[in-house]
């Protein structure tokens, strides 16, 4: 259970940072904004498709590599291997 907790919560948080980071680096390498809603027919299908994929791949990364490192860290601590 409490690893469940952990990962829950490390997702959450690496979800976050990793949506802001994105965003971030969307508008330094592109000059604009990333598009509000890219089911919007104004944006380009590019612009949309690009944005989709780089926030899928880069938020799903993120939420699995701090899910397997939290779960990594609670059963260490679980098993003795962290002291207080």
């Amino acid at each position: 259970m409490t690893t469940k907790v952990a990962g829950m919560a490390a997702a959450f948080a690496a979800a976050f940072v990793a949506r802001k980071i994105i965003t971030f680096a969307w508008t330094k390498f592109t000059g604009k904004e990333p598009p509000v809603s890219p089911e919007d027919p104004e944006v380009g299908i590019g612009e949309a498709l690009g944005w989709a994929v780089v926030t899928g791949v880069g938020l799903e990364a993120a939420r699995l590599l701090a899910t397997r490192a939290a779960t990594k860290r609670v059963r260490a601590y679980q098993a003795g291997q962290i002291k207080e």
